[in-house]
């Protein structure tokens, strides 16, 4: 019972913030990531060849000047695919090589092999293409109104919008856009594919999701999936961005190599990448809301339309999460929520961190600024007002009871913190004694679900080996993208077993070891990963205590493990010797371990059901500064406030809540993405497309982890941090909001699109001040 009491306590304490477990490697040069594994004798080397119309059929392909180009080996085509020319995660419309048509400018059509990259490259730009145009849909209001889907559209209901909206005291409606993003992941989309005996492929791929590759290379070449062995130690950086569209390449490199005999390297540059490859969706919203004069929301309809570009990819399963985010922190009693997934001509959008969350919640913070102007009210008041209540008012219009509400607290304690209501009055105070330079303050709440839309996904396995010098190996399914996932999977190991993290590693993810595993993704890759871990470990200390039970005397459920030593009774040991003796007793010390997420249901006909295991919250307080007569701003302050549950690794945490709160910043303010009226992305490289940088961060930043143990049982009772901080920088947005609407005395709701570049704010400061007349 002691025991049972002290491990229990180990496991509800407070994590280590330990160092990442490649920090060394990384800041030495030394990790090893896709590109710098030794190549093996032969390799030669991909570049695409890409359209150059953004809907089109091809009517003629002249490759010859490609072939007879200096170095080349090989060029092939959409008819050198021996099986499936497709990689779509869900649906079949996402060609290798385009055959016959083409549905966006830079679409792969054909794929160079040469002796070197830059004879690969240089023969690339030699391809001749003929093209039929045909009219393309270039954005989504265009695309919507012609009923231009790639998935059905999908409606959400509860009680009655429309007779609500009627019996409601105050209406408003409008519209908003909220623009896409780049991932803009360090190292680019790579992946190096070597044929092996019988048939048999190995791909090393920069992916999240080496399950789906070795699917879609695989049905390419027409082998069996135990045929394709797909490995990957580390990514740098991924984002959602290597959950599915790193396919393609995996795809054309592991034909290359399967038809050539030899290995093949496909790595892309930063122009052609962004090209390629999709970005976060863009939405568009036309809402109505209705509310009393507290501002209390009655009643809510919205559309949701989301830019898919040519195929579907995950755009069903981001609309399914934006639509389940809409509420956000809020109790929405009658609500219409569509939404629609549009095809355009562009690059197919895909899974960025978030997944559609921040898209849907965006849009309620927005009504909800909206309303409270028009009362000339403290948008802060109104988001309290309509918070998730403890008890009631706390069903989400999917029907899921939020059980573990800890909004309200959280944000009076970030309130207080951050001394909010003495900085509104010194905003306001400044505004009143500037006329070109303006201040702006928000506060904004995050409520995020955890867990796949899609049940099935929520398991996972994992392998843990105990050798007999006392140290460990773990693999799981989970892949590290420099999140610290492999770290706290380590730490979760070292825990169970009692010893120190220094003696656990973690290895690369392979699908050889551990099989048909899930996307890392959608926040779950330690709940799910480091469930599965532990059971493993905790299985092998289970037969490490009835064999020290045996030998030492007592009860095995008396032994404790714990800081390298293991104790039963009066009697100690180090884990070093038991482990040894062990194996001379034939104790078995490895083992498998598996986990599934339990309580999940969805049907996505009736859009009903519980998701999401459990919610993460947070809050922030962020300040700025505007220039009225240029449209620049600067953050000048941030405080931050984020549920992680019981932390695993407060370390890395908190950066990863301050990591996901700039990426957000620079999805709604700078990150710009443009096309022309041809359909060609002009934004391609960081010259044309500005993420932050250090000098964006404020000069006032203070993260905390807010305390707060998981009510449901995760992995030592933690919460995900990877996608719900990317909400938090709302709170930058609405302080720019805040500050554009000084200049019209707080009467005018300004017209402010994201990104917030400065010539949207200048967009906003004019039509405010024509509003206000």
């Amino acid at each position: 019972m002691e025991d049972r009491v002290r491990q229990q306590a180990r496991e509800t304490a407070p994590g280590d913030a330990i160092p990442h477990e490649s920090a060394r490697l990384h800041v030495a040069g030394e990790a090893t990531y896709v590109d710098d594994i030794p190549e093996l004798a032969g390799t030669c080397y991909v570049a695409l060849g890409l359209s150059r119309e953004a809907h089109a059929e091809i009517e003629r392909l002249d490759l010859d000047a490609v072939r007879a180009a200096p170095g080349v080996v090989a060029v092939l085509t959409a008819a050198d695919v021996p099986g499936k020319n497709d990689c779509g995660p869900i649906i079949a419309d996402d060609p290798i090589l385009a055959a016959g048509l083409v549905q966006f400018v830079g679409q792969p059509v054909f794929a160079v092999v040469a002796e070197t990259h830059t004879a690969a490259r240089k023969a690339a730009k030699l391809g001749k293409i003929e093209y039929r145009p045909l009219p393309p849909i270039l954005d989504i209001k265009t695309g919507k109104a012609q009923q231009s889907w790639v998935m059905p559209p999908m409606r959400l209901r509860r009680g009655d919008a429309d007779e609500a909206l009627e019996q409601s005291p105050h209406r408003l409606a409008g519209e908003i856009t909220v623009g896409g993003q780049e991932q803009f992941y360090l190292e680019g989309q790579i992946s190096y594919a070597a044929p092996k005996e019988d048939g048999c492929i190995h791909l090393w791929c920069s992916t999240q999701h080496p399950t789906e590759m070795q699917h879609v290379v695989a049905h390419a070449l027409d082998l069996d999936f135990n045929q394709v062995v797909v490995e990957m130690r580390r990514m740098g950086g991924g984002f959602g961005g290597k959950e599915s569209q790193s396919a393609i390449f995996a795809c054309i490199a592991s034909v290359a190599a399967l038809k050539l005999g030899c290995p093949i390297k496909l790595r892309v540059d930063r122009d052609d990448d962004m090209t390629i490859t999709g970005k976060r969706h863009g939405f568009h919203y036309d809402y109505e809301v209705g509310y009393d004069e507290r501002g209390m929301i009655r009643a809510a309809r919205i559309d949701l339309a989301a830019g898919a570009g040519f195929s579907a990819d995950l755009t069903g399963p981001v609309t399914t999460r934006a639509v389940c985010h809409f509420d956000n922190a809020y109790y929405l009693p009658d609500v219409a929520i569509d939404g629609y997934s549009v095809k355009t001509n562009t690059q197919s959008n895909t899974a960025f961190r978030g997944f559609g969350g921040p898209q849907g919640a965006i849009a309620i913070e927005y009504i909800i600024d909206n309303i409270a102007r028009e009362l000339g009210k403290d948008p802060l008041e109104i988001r309290k007002l309509n918070f998730y209540g403890q008890g009631e008012r706390n069903v989400t219009p999917y029907g899921q009871v939020v059980e573990d509400n800890v909004i309200h607290e959280l944000v009076a304690e970030l309130e207080e913190t951050s001394q909010y209501h003495a900085r509104r009055e010194q905003v306001a105070q400044y505004n009143r004694e500037h006329e070109i330079l303006r201040r702006g303050l928000a506060l904004t709440p995050v409520k995020f679900g955890i867990s796949f839309n899609v049940v099935h996904f929520n398991q996972a396995g994992a392998l843990v080996h105990v050798y007999t010098d006392g140290s460990a190996l773990v693999n799981h399914g989970g892949t590290e993208m420099g999140q610290g996932l492999h770290t706290k999977i380590a730490q979760v190991v070292a825990l169970e077993l009692g010893i120190d993290v220094s003696q656990v590693r973690a290895t690369a993810t392979e699908t050889s070891k551990v099989a048909n595993t899930s996307a890392t993704a959608a926040s779950t890759g330690c709940d799910l990963n480091g469930k599965a871990a532990q059971d493993a470990a905790r299985q092998i200390r289970d037969r490490l205590a009835e064999f020290a039970a045996k030998k030492m005397g007592g009860d095995a459920a008396g032994v404790d493990f714990h800081d390298g030593l293991v104790t039963c009774g009066r009697e100690r040991t180090t884990f070093r010797d038991l482990v040894t003796e062990a194996y001379h007793d034939r104790v078995q010390l490895w083992s498998d371990g598996f986990y599934k997420t339990p309580g999940l249901n969805w049907n996505r006909e009736t859009m009903q059901g519980s998701p999401f295991y459990y919610f993460a919250y947070g809050a922030a307080v962020s300040e700025v500064v505007i220039d009225t007569l240029t449209g620049e701003f600067k953050l000048l302050r941030a405080d931050l406030l984020h549920d992680a549950g019981n932390s695993i690794n407060p370390a890395i945490d908190i950066g990863q809540v301050e990591g996901a709160f700039i990426q957000g910043m620079g999805w709604l303010t700078s990150e710009e993405l443009c096309w022309d009226d041809k359909g060609r992305l002009t934004t391609h490289a960081p010259s044309t497309y500005k993420i932050p940088t250090v000098t964006d961060c404020p000069r006032h930043f203070t993260t905390r982890l807010y305390r707060n143990h998981n009510v449901k049982e995760t992995i030592l009772r933690s919460k995900a941090v990877g996608e719900p901080p990317l909400l938090l920088p709302f709170s930058v947005f609405f302080a720019i909001r805040d500050a554009i609407a000084s200049v019209a005395d707080n009467r005018v709701n300004p017209p402010l699109r994201a990104p917030a570049t400065a010539e949207a704010i200048l967009d906003a400061i004019d039509a405010t001040r024509a509003a206000a007349g």
